[in-house]
């Protein structure tokens, strides 16, 4: 059973950087052709794709907010993280991390993702 737990702050001011990161148990993100991604929905509105990165470390991002964010990882620690700069509070949104079984560069449904962490929420706010 793969789990997946994300961990950062809750809370971050406007115009600084959000920074998450997605612990993974019972299953390696080397794994191929897995996937990993960051998805988060903000408040009254749908889920949003955000963009992941593959077994091999490919990564690929969502259009829009591609020239805000970046996804690294640390394979000996089995993490993958999220940094999203210049937040405004339109970024309000509760954050998941989530496995896709099947690599595929490009625009992700939340359908495709098997495994899901709990979400945490992210409140940008002064």
């Amino acid at each position: 059973q793969v789990q997946l737990q994300e961990s950062g702050p809750g809370l971050v001011k406007p115009s600084q950087a959000l920074s998450l990161t997605c612990t993974v148990s019972g299953g390696s993100i080397t794994t191929r052709p897995s996937a990993w991604s960051w998805i988060r929905q903000p408040p009254g509105k749908g889920l949003e794709w955000m963009g992941g990165i593959a077994y091999d470390g490919s990564t690929y991002y969502r259009p829009s907010l591609k020239s805000r964010t970046s996804i690294s990882r640390d394979t000996s620690k089995n993490q993958f993280s999220l940094q999203l700069s210049s937040v405004t509070p339109e970024d309000t949104a509760v954050y998941y991390c989530a496995r896709d079984p099947y690599y595929y560069p490009g625009e992700n449904s939340p359908d495709e993702f098997d495994y899901w962490g709990q979400g945490t929420q992210v409140t940008v706010s002064s």
